[in-house]
Formats: C-alpha cells, structure tokens, sequence
C-alpha cells in the first residue's frame, strides 16, 4: 500500500542528501591537494587482494612506467578463481633491484575513484532512510490527533456512498452551472475580520462528498461573478473594515453584526435546505437501484429494525430475576394538547396520527420506528400492509387503524390502556430512532372519562421514564402560562439532573404572539424559567392549528416564521435551538449515543439471566425438553387430534350396545309407570293392547325420539371425553389436563345435533313398536329374559326405597346399634297398616280411595300414629309397586313356556302372555333405535365433532391469553422465559454486531 509523503518531507530528505554529497565532494579535494601527485603511496593489503576494476585503472594511466607487465593470459589466470592450481607470483622486471613494481606506484586516484563509484549507494542509501524518517514523523504526527472514526455514525451513509458513485470528471464539468450556490454566500467584505472564522467554516464545512473536498471549497470561494479573493485583498479589506467599525458607534456595530450574521444564517439553512432535498432524491434512486446497479444500503435499516425488534420482545416479556428493560427509546411526553403528536409527526415527517380538537387522542403508547428507505411508509407489526404516506387515502386509512387499534386495546370502563402499539415509518432523510408516544398528562377528570384515567396516565408515563436510558422529550406549550404545566413537575421527579431529557417549546408563534415580554420565551430555553435541567432547549412550530395542513406546508411556515422572527433577530434564541429538523437531528444523535452506551451493558444482563434460567431447568427437568408454551399446546393439539380420530375407530357394536343401554335407563321408568302398569290394570288382554297401543303411539309422536337423541348425544361426549382422558402411560403430560378438558367443553358446546334426523327416527321407531310378531322361540325367551331382568332391576330399586323409608329393621337395630327416627317410625307403621291391606285385596288397584285412607288414618290414631293423608299414598305408591313388581316377575316365570299358546293366539288357555309381547316391542324398538343412532353417530356426527374441536383448537392457538390460562405451570413459564431470553441476547448481540460494523 502506498505511503502518503508530505510534499515538504520529500523535499528535505532531498536536500539532506545533496549536503551529504557535496560534504564528500570537498573532503576529496583537500585530500588530493594534500597528497604530491608522484608520491608512492604503500598500502598494508596487497594489491592483489583488490578489485580487478584498481588493476585496470592503474594500468590506465601508468602504462609507460612497466613496459615488461605480465601477459593478460598470467593476469587472469592469477586473479581468477575457478582455477585449482597453486599460483606463482610474477618474477620482477630486471633493474627493478627486487622489488615489486606495485609498490612504486601511487593508488590515491583508485581510491578516490572507488570512493566516488560509491556515491550511488550512499545516494540511495539516504533516500531510504531519509523517507523512513519521514514516514516516521508522519506516523507520529497522525498518532497525536484524535480518534475520528468513533464519529462516523454521524455522517449519513450516503456521503459515503457518493464518493463511490459520482463521477469525479462529470462533476469537475458541471461546477461552473452550480454558480447560483456560491451566490448565497453573504459579503465577506462587510463583515470585517471579526468573522473572517465564519468564512473558513463556510468554506471548508460544506461540501459534496470527501472526493471533492477541493472543487467544493473552490466553488464556495467564489461569490456571483468575482474572482476568490486574494490574501492581500483580504487583508486590505479587514483593514478598512476595521476603520470603518472603529469610526461607528458600539451599538450600530453590534446591531450590524447581527443583521449580517443571521442573513448568514439564514441563507446557508437555506442552501443547507436545498442541498438536502437533492440528496433526499439522490438517496432514494441510489436505495431503489437493484444488484447490477448501486446496492441497497442495508446496514442502518437492518440495524434500526433489529434494535426495534428487540424493544418489540422486551414488551412482551414478563421479567424474572429482577431483570427489567433499560434499553434506550425515545419517551414523548407533555400536557394534553401540547404538540406531542404534531413534533412527532414532524419528525416522521407524516400526518400519520388521529386528531382531535381538545379531547384525548392517544389511549395507549404508540412506538414508532424512524428508519430510512426508498418509499415513505408505514406498516404495523403484526400486518403486512403498508400504507402509502405520499397517498392521502393512505394516510386516512392508517389513521383510522390507529384509531381502531387504540380503542381496541382499551378495556371496557378504562379511558387508556398500557398495551403499547408498535409501527413502522420508513422514508427518504428520515433520522433513524425508536419513539414512544404517550398518552398526554391531564389535571382534571372530566364526564366520560374512568375515575382513575389521571393516575393511570402517571403510572403509564412514569413506567417508561423510570427506564434510566430512557430519552425523556418534554413538549410544553408555548402558547398557554408555563405554571400551568403538569409535565415538569412530573419530568423532574424522574431525571432531576436533566441527564436525559430534552424540552421542546410548541407553538412558538403563539407565544411571541400573545406575550408581552418575549424574554420570557428566553428563559424558557435557557432553562431559568422551570426548575427542571435538560440537555438541550428547543422552540418549534408545528403549523397553524389545522388538520389539513401538510407536512411541507409546515416546513415552509415554520421557516419563514424564524426568519422573520424577532427571537432570532434579537438574538434570544440560537439558529440551532429552532426548527424540527435541527430538534431531530438533536434527539437522534441523543438517542443513539445513549444506545452505544448501554446496550452491550443490557447484553450482559440478559446473559446473565440466561443462565440463572438454564441452570434452574437443568436442576428442576433434567429429562425434559425445553418446550415453550406455543410447542406445548402443538403437542397437545395433535393428542387432541389424535383422540378425536380414535373416536371414529369404535365398532359398531360397541357403539349400539351402549346406545341401547342408556336408552332403556333413560325410558324405563316411563314404559313400566305409564304404559305397563296402567294397561296392567285392565280386566282382559283386548283393553291390555289397546291401552298399550294408545300408550306407545303417544310415547313415541312427543317424547320418544327426543329421549333417543339425547341419549345418542351424551353417548357421544360421554366416549369422546373417555377418550381425552384415556391414561397414555409414560408419555402422558398431566399439563395438558386442563386444555383438554376446555377443548372438550368448548367443542360440545358448539356441536349441535342434526335435528333433521328426528323425523325419521319418530317413523322408524313407531314402525318397530307395531310389530307383534315373534317369529321364534329364541326371540320369545329373549323377550322373557329382558322382561325378568327389567322387572327384578324395578324391584330391588323400590325394596331400597322402602327400607330408606322405614328405616333399620330389628336386625340392624340390634346387631348395628341402630335407630330409626320418628318420621321412619311413622312411615314403618303406615307400612305395616297397608301390607294388612294388601293381604286382604290382593287385586287391589294401583290407587286408594279416599274411605281407604280415613280407615288406615284412624288405625294408626288408635295406635297414637299421627300419620298424614300425603304421607299415606306416597307409602302405598311404592308397597303397590312392590306388590305388583313381584306379580309381574311370577307372571314372567309361567310365560316361558307360553310361547305354544302365543302362537295360537292364546286359544283355549288361560294363560295369556300380553306383557311379554310388549317386552318384545320394546326390545326391538331399542335395537332398531340403537343402530339407527349409531350410522347417524358414525356418518355425520362424529365427523361434526372432530371439526369442531379442529376450529377450537384453531381459536384457542390465536388467542395468547386463552393459552396462557390453560396451559400454565412454572415449567411452562421457565421454558416461555428462556426462549424470550434467548432471543432477546441473539437480538442483542447481532444488533451490536452490526453497530461495530457501522462503526
């Protein structure tokens, strides 16, 4: 990689070097004019051991003074070194007394000619080292200033990406058209050289990028149609200016100075203004390119998103271990009616919120995500609709589901509620931030709205104020008396140093309007008026009070208002206290410095957290699997629907023989209290069927297939419930009790039967009980049996009923101990009276008459029983049943031999066997019933069913709250806790991983 050299240090390892050589230079010549020119010089080290090039040099210039030199063929052989023999030295020419004629000879001139061939290595010898002492001092130059790199999340990315996207030559061509900018540049001249300071700024601060730092800052040097000024102009025209100032009085220049400083201002917003509306557009053709082109900018959206995420989990979780939220979001607060929404909706740069004329227009924190994008919209977190903030339709619907949301969310006899909704707005020039709109603070409860509306909003606004990397926005009207407000008495109490909190002042326009002294607007803002501390103070206009207005409008009438305002003028307020857009630049570097602070703090809690959390489960649920609540009730859900299609696995004959069975329990009693016994009463077998058929045809036109129906449907739950709660060994999870039994509960509840199905039932049941064939002797002793077994259930169920009536008998008093109580004791006399009675009328009816009671009534008087009438037929009712149940079952017994005598209608015999003919009827009518409830069961209904589980099961998984209720445990939560832990650290983590890379 190259080094970058100052020019400056180039030139002085140059010149270090050219001294060294001319010092070499003049310590040779005072050595050469110091040495004779013919004196021999002897040398310590043979010339034989110097370099061939001294040989040649000598021989150069002294070649008359050896005529008798050796052959250049003996010359090399002896200097060379490839050859192997040893080597004789040359014998000395003759005359020369022995002594070798190199000694004789002077090497001076070698020498400096060896010495001088050395000039190009001490040359680049000096240049090494003179560019390394240069990199060096650079090095520790650049390591004497600051760190900047910390502050590049400052600049947008888009500054540099122009770098990497505008054409460098193309721009070069185009800065003459772009004079009209240099134009808006105030006069220099004028100002003096007090605020020469504003011109380098000017000069040096704006620009287009880092490649064309030097074609910017020569395009704003130029003013409308005259050369940059020259270094000496300049200093000549402070000069006069400075005459000039020197000869006005101190108050003209001080007002003077301050005209010409806030046109400078205003002008360069202005410019700044317009430089950033092209840079919107640019900036939405450059995110709107696709892969071949310029990249989507990924890096601030992902993270603004990922961070958004993670406060999205955060509110939902339910923190153990004293582990709370502290992760930093933007906290709007302020009176009602203050402008809290319309600052928010300044920044978001949309109308995107409910309005109202003076009532309660925010019920519930809304959290609103600023990110940039190509397109200006927003969506919600559970939706996947996007509304288009450019479309005014758009903009009304969104609106109106805000609106719907709030309301929605708010409980029935609450006025606000503290469930937070979270939105999305993403737009070209939009500053990246988390807000949380709050509901405005009130002093006064008024008709309509909860008695605790007042504390409520206090709990709310406290609750996420209390977050110590919380960013409190304190809007405060500026049009009403500063001692009406509430906000910031409550905003002291949470941050009393100011250490998070920045004030903003509404509707300044009123203000200045209304007031009669605007200082006080300045106390405002330099914070003396409120004795509440904050980072910054912020004065604002967000419109004229209308709903109609657009964003754009606002802009322009806030602009325009500063500009022509006297707070500015007269230096109340500062440039960069006023306007939303200088406030939104404020609160995101706020927001995001507060983020870098503490989020890797917040990642280390949660880890921690997770560990508590991990090494709990591992303590308490060794062998179990870490299923949350959602894998829960999946697992269940199939068990569910597992069991349900058990359920259609059941034979038919299972099926029949339990419908059959509860059918008979459900009618029994009406067959033998309002059919058998009533037709039993009659004298011969003629009035016996026709009482019997009368009977039946009323019993099956009303009451019959109703019964059937019901049966069939108990029948039904009464399986499916079996089913649900059918032990499963092992693998059985007692958690899922509850869930099964409101699934079970819930799914009956919306079953209903097939009523169409009555009518068929009613015609088949009818036709089954007209049927009086017994075709076989195997049918007539099933008749029998099915009779006996009927009859013999009656009547030890009414033995049991009477003996609870009398009470113990001698027995039972003597061997148990046991009493009987008074009312026993009268019912036991009553009994004894009315079995006297029996034995005397043994073809008694199933009634008394009315003489029959005064006689058993007077009996027991004698006895000293006081007895009444009720208490009477009630006693004879079941001893008549009793009576009747055991004729029935004697009956019974000489009918099993009757079947010879049933087919031939009873001719010739006094055996007359009618009530086991009816036995039989309703026998048949049960098994046709039966397996007629069973296809119906089996066809339509069980199918019903598993449907109607399926759309619970489906209702019950959409509805949080619902699985929360049934399926609980701290199991479940400690497996719900680490899952949103988990998350969140991964959030957290991915979220710092990608703030280092911004970085």
């Amino acid at each position: 990689m190259p080094c970058n050299l100052n020019p400056n240090l180039i030139l002085h390892m140059f010149t270090v070097a050219l001294n060294q050589v001319h010092l070499f230079c003049f310590v040779s010549m005072a050595c050469r004019s110091l040495v004779p020119t013919r004196t021999g010089v002897r040398f310590r080290i043979p010339l034989q051991k110097l370099h061939p090039l001294y040989r040649a040099i000598h021989h150069r210039y002294y070649g008359n003074s050896n005529s008798q030199r050796p052959p250049h063929r003996t010359a090399a052989r002896y200097f060379t070194s490839m050859s192997r023999l040893p080597m004789r030295p040359p014998k000395p020419p003759p005359g020369s007394g022995g002594r070798s004629y190199q000694q004789k000879r002077n090497f001076w001139v070698a020498r400096l000619a060896a010495r001088l061939l050395k000039l190009r290595y001490i040359l680049l010898g000096s240049a090494v080292g003179g560019g390394y002492t240069a990199k060096k001092t650079y090095d520790e130059w650049k390591d004497m200033l600051p760190d900047f790199s910390e502050y590049n999340w400052v600049i947008p990315d888009f500054v540099w990406e122009l770098g990497e996207q505008i054409d460098l030559e193309k721009l070069s061509k185009a800065l003459p058209e772009m004079e009209e900018i240099a134009k808006l540049l105030p006069d220099f001249d004028k100002i003096g050289e007090n605020f020469t300071f504003i011109k380098s700024l000017l000069t040096s601060g704006v620009s287009l990028g880092s490649e064309v730092k030097g074609a910017s800052g020569l395009l704003l040097l130029e003013t409308s149609g005259e050369p940059p000024l020259k270094a000496t102009d300049a200093s000549t025209a402070a000069s006069q200016d400075d005459k000039h100032y020197k000869k006005s009085s101190d108050k003209e220049k001080i007002d003077q100075l301050q005209e010409d400083l806030l046109r400078t201002q205003l002008k360069y917003q202005r410019m700044l203004e317009r430089l950033e509306k092209e840079n919107k557009e640019l900036r939405k053709v450059v995110l709107q390119k696709d892969d071949k082109g310029i990249h989507q900018r990924k890096v601030k959206k992902s993270l603004i998103d990922l961070y958004s995420e993670v406060l999205d989990i955060l509110s939902d979780y339910d923190a153990n271990y004293n582990t709370h939220d502290h992760l930093p979001r933007v906290v709007v607060v302020g009176d009602q009616s203050a402008g809290k929404t319309s600052v928010l909706e300044m920044i978001a740069q949309a109308r995107i919120f409910p309005r109202g004329s003076g009532e309660m227009m925010t019920r519930s924190p809304v959290k609103v995500t600023l990110s940039e994008g190509p397109h200006h919209v927003a969506l919600f977190k559970d939706s996947g609709r996007e509304f288009d903030l450019t479309k005014e339709e758009d903009l009304a619907a969104l609106r109106h589901e805000i609106e719907l949301r709030m309301r929605k969310s708010v409980k029935e006899g609450q006025t606000v509620s503290c469930e937070t909704i979270s939105l999305s707005v993403k737009g070209p020039g939009i500053q990246r931030m988390v807000l949380v709109d709050l509901p405005g603070v009130i002093s006064t409860v008024t008709t309509g709205m909860a008695s605790d509306t007042k504390e409520t909003i206090f709990s709310i606004s406290k609750a996420y104020m209390q977050n110590p990397n919380a960013i409190i926005l304190c809007i405060q009207d500026g049009s009403v008396d500063a001692e009406r407000s509430i906000v910031t008495d409550l905003v002291s109490q949470m941050d009393p140093h100011g250490k998070r909190t920045i004030f903003v002042l509404t509707k300044v326009d009123l203000a200045e309007k209304n007031l009669a002294s605007p200082s006080r607007i300045q106390q405002i803002v330099e914070g003396k008026l409120f004795p509440m501390k904050a980072l910054g103070y912020f004065a604002v206009v967000t419109g004229k009070g209308s709903s109609g207005e657009s964003i754009d409008s606002i802009k322009d009438y806030e602009e325009d208002f500063f500009q022509n305002s006297r707070l500015l003028r007269d230096g109340m307020l500062k440039a960069h206290q006023v306007t939303t857009k200088n406030l939104s630049l404020a609160v995101s570097d706020c927001f995001w410095k507060m983020v870098r602070e503490s989020v890797e703090q917040q990642a280390d809690v949660f880890k921690a957290s997770r560990f508590n959390l991990e090494t709990e489960w591992k303590n308490n649920y060794p062998r179990l699997r870490e299923l949350d609540r959602n894998e829960l009730y999946e697992k269940a859900k199939n068990e569910i629907l597992d069991e349900v299609i058990s359920l259609s696995q059941v034979t038919p004959q299972h099926w029949e023989a339990i419908l059959q069975k509860k059918l008979w329990e459900r009618v029994s009693t009406h067959v033998i209290e309002n059919i058998y016994l009533p037709a039993a009463q009659t004298m011969d077998s003629g009035t016996f069927n026709t009482t019997v058929d009368i009977k039946l045809k009323q019993w099956t036109d009303k009451q019959l297939p109703h019964k059937a129906l019901e049966v069939a449907w108990e029948t039904l739950q009464e399986e499916f419930a079996r089913f649900m709660a059918e032990y499963k060994g092992k693998d059985q999870d007692d958690i899922f009790d509850k869930l099964k039994e409101a699934v079970k509960d819930e799914s009956i509840k919306r079953h209903k039967w097939n009523e169409r199905a009555m009518d068929s039932l009613r015609v088949i049941q009818h036709n089954a009980l007209e049927d009086r064939s017994i075709t076989d002797k195997p049918q007539w002793d099933a008749a029998i049996q099915f009779m006996e077994q009927t009859l013999q259930s009656r009547l030890k169920d009414t033995e049991t009923v009477i003996k609870d009536m009398v009470g113990p008998d001698w027995k039972e008093r003597w061997m148990n101990w046991k009493t009987r109580t008074s009312d026993q004791h009268i019912r036991n006399e009553t009994k004894s009276e009315l079995e006297r009675l029996l034995k005397l009328h043994d073809e008694h009816t199933a009634y008394l008459a009315n003489d029959e009671v005064t006689t058993v009534r007077k009996n027991l008087e004698g006895r000293a029983v006081e007895v009444d009438p009720v208490l009477i037929k009630d006693t004879w009712h079941q001893l008549y049943r009793r009576h009747f149940l055991q004729k029935a079952l004697s009956h019974c017994n000489l009918c099993k031999r009757g079947f010879y005598y049933y087919q031939r209608h009873f001719v010739d015999s006094e055996l007359e066997c009618n009530d086991v003919v009816l036995f039989w009827r309703i026998q048949r009518m049960l098994v046709i019933t039966a397996n007629t409830l069973r296809q119906q069961l089996t066809n339509t209904e069980v199918r019903r069913l598993e449907k109607n589980v399926k759309e619970v099961l489906e209702d019950f998984g959409e509805d949080t709250e619902k699985k929360s209720q049934l399926i609980t445990g701290r199991r479940v939560q400690l497996a719900e806790d680490l899952k949103k832990v988990r998350e969140i650290q991964e959030k957290l983590e991915a979220f710092i991983e990608a703030l280092h890379k911004e970085k």
